[in-house]
């Protein structure tokens, strides 16, 4: 398994200084689709990617300084803070995702549709082995397209 992961996280270039060749890491770009998925404050992002709160307290005040989101008050919790992406943001997050699909599409291209469709499958099946849960509990987000 070690080795799979080694290998795959190679392939795509997860250690690379910046991901898909940008200004961000990883864990950026992944903070700005859990914004734009409507994760709101601080805590549902932390709860959603389990990473350290003083870590993404510095990437947020990162983010605000480079106008990508805009943090306000809650109205429900004056101590939290509402985070929104701005256009910039959503423009930087739309490239992100471009770059990925195009990343993905490389990778793939050379597989027969019987292979993509296989690929799926066994992807499917490592996330259903890992979180053990039976196929008719994983959510929309949890299942791998072909």
């Amino acid at each position: 398994m070690r080795a799979f992961n080694r290998y795959y996280t190679n392939l795509i270039g997860v250690l690379d200084k910046g991901y898909l060749e940008t200004q961000y890491s990883l864990t950026e770009a992944r903070i700005l689709f859990e914004i734009s998925l409507g994760k709101k404050n601080a805590s549902e992002i932390i709860d959603a990617m389990r990473i350290d709160k003083s870590y993404l307290s510095r990437v947020l005040n990162k983010f605000e300084k480079n106008k990508l989101i805009i943090k306000s008050k809650s109205e429900k919790d004056s101590r939290a803070s509402r985070i929104c992406l701005t256009d910039k943001g959503m423009r930087d997050l739309n490239a992100l995702n471009e770059l990925a699909d195009q990343q993905l599409d490389a990778l793939l291209k050379n597989l027969s549709a019987t292979e993509s469709k296989q690929l799926a499958l066994h992807m499917n099946s490592i996330i259903e082995i890992l979180n053990q849960k039976s196929a008719g509990q994983k959510s929309e987000q949890d299942i791998i397209k072909d």
